[in-house]
């Protein structure tokens, strides 16, 4: 241990007879001393690799060290995968990453792993292209490998906001509680695993640095198509960023989708709903479904908002009071024992629910006497389902009116219907028009999308049933004669 903290060298190998051994000698004996195990995970080798290694420890009594090895080929990320797990199931603090080809120097594992023990980065990438031992080129980098890493890495920083001099170096320590933070079952198996698992370090906020590392390019097999590499390293930005984005969800990036993004374009159903309720002060809002919190964070301050949700919301600046529970089961009786509400908030929450009349026939007796209920819903014949219909198709999908975890579908006339048999009475309808604006690239949104939008409402206006793509509802309960 250094410190009191457990150190642990993750290797990966992979037909690494000729190299494997000339790194564990170049590990520097005050690092070994340091550390507490060195994990020696051989991918499934086609040559004696395994066994090079288990005898090296034999001779050498090495005790730190352990080697397993892999019954099938993982891939290099899935090699990681299984070495990570491997540390964090063994309560470690630290793993350092160093290939078993030479690749990278064992003789500054210290500088590798120190900044996380001191408690000066989650995450500590090795770079080539820091100046400190000369920079790539002078290491032996070939020229084409050179100016691909930093067109890559150049595409990555400008997409992902971040400033690193390199993307691709395969040194990195991580500390165990940043690698708790982040899934890695879900992230690929190829070698385009290390640019995931720095947007998911990024995504999670864990501190990141970089420290200068040597460049060595010996006689080494090189197992990294190229061209393929960077397909990949493009195409898994873009996925992220999609992602996030909520555009599409993508396997590697579901844990950071965010299926109804807040929407701030004009005439959306955010925008109508957060004009009502900014116009006015000192409002008590109760908001079913409040998500992450987003929405409720851009009410103005000086209003007391309860927010109900089975996931306490990230955002915690917005929701002043919440309540974990799942309104399947209904309202939860906690809200009984606060004061009434001047407004409820059912936005793109009722088709959820299973029972979702049970919710709108009960939420009436906590409003207030001037008290409103403001409903979003999706319009199901909105005129692009029915050209699906018209081809015979129902297009399921992460969001949108097909949504598909939408339990209920609803028309301009359901949705009055629904509306009189709660006894409640529309105050106001608003029309959303179809969001095309959003999937526009970002140099036409506050042009052309802006003009296309407003074009789009206006048709929705006019033309309710066929074109509007949501409906806002501002309804208050009927008065008893």
């Amino acid at each position: 241990m250094k410190d009191n903290r457990k150190i642990g060298i993750l290797i990966v190998a992979y037909n690494a007879v000729t190299t494997l051994s000339k790194v564990l000698d170049r590990i520097p004996k005050n690092v070994y001393e340091e550390i507490d195990e060195i994990a020696v995970f051989d991918d499934a080798s086609k040559d004696e690799t395994y066994a090079l290694t288990v005898g090296y420890k034999a001779i050498k009594k090495l005790e730190k060290i352990s080697i397993f090895l892999n019954e099938k080929n993982l891939g290099y990320g899935g090699n990681q995968k299984k070495g990570f797990k491997y540390f964090i199931e063994k309560n470690f603090d630290v793993v350092v990453l160093l290939h078993g080809d030479g690749q990278y120097a064992p003789e500054i594992l210290s500088e590798m792993y120190s900044p996380i023990i001191e408690g000066n980065a989650e995450v500590v990438l090795g770079s080539r292209m820091m100046r400190k031992y000369g920079g790539a080129l002078k290491g032996g980098m070939p020229y084409y490998k050179f100016i691909g890493n930093r067109i890559l890495s150049g595409y990555e920083n400008h997409s992902l906001k971040m400033n690193l001099t390199e993307f691709h170096s395969g040194y990195r320590a991580y500390s165990i509680s940043g690698l708790k933070k982040i899934s890695l079952e879900n992230c690929s198996d190829d070698f385009h695993f290390d640019t995931q698992i720095i947007i998911k370090a990024h995504h999670n906020n864990l501190k990141i640095i970089e420290v200068p590392i040597p460049t060595y390019y010996g006689d080494e097999i090189c197992y990294v198509n190229g061209m393929k590499y960077a397909r990949n390293i493009f195409s898994t930005v873009k996925e992220y960023k999609k992602t996030v984005s909520g555009k599409r969800k993508s396997e590697v990036y579901k844990e950071f989708y965010k299926p109804y993004p807040l929407k701030l374009y004009p005439f959306s159903s955010h925008y109508f709903a957060l004009k009502i309720l900014n116009a006015k002060s000192n409002l008590r809002i109760l908001d079913l479904g409040c998500g992450n919190g987003e929405f409720d964070s851009k009410i103005t301050k000086n209003n007391f908002i309860v927010g109900i949700d089975p996931v306490e919301p990230s955002i915690k600046d917005g929701v002043n009071t919440y309540i974990k529970y799942d309104l399947n089961n209904g309202l939860p009786v906690e809200i009984k024992d606060i004061e009434k509400f001047n407004f409820v908030l059912a936005l793109d929450i009722l088709e959820h629910l299973i029972d979702y009349e049970k919710i709108l026939n009960s939420i009436k007796d906590y409003l207030n006497a001037d008290g409103k209920i403001i409903i979003s819903l999706p319009n199901i014949a909105n005129i692009y389902i029915r050209l699906n219909l018209l081809f015979g198709r129902f297009p399921y999908s992460d969001r949108g009116i097909l949504d598909r975890t939408h339990l209920h579908f609803f028309t301009l006339g359901s949705i009055k219907k629904l509306i009189r048999n709660n006894n409640l009475e529309i105050v106001k309808l608003n029309v959303a028009p179809i969001p095309i604006i959003e999937v526009l690239p970002k140099m036409l949104k506050n042009n052309f999308g802006k003009i296309l939008n407003f074009f789009l409402y206006l048709l929705s206006r006019i033309f309710k049933r066929l074109f509007a793509y949501q409906f806002l509802i501002i309804a208050k309960p009927k008065i008893k004669f």
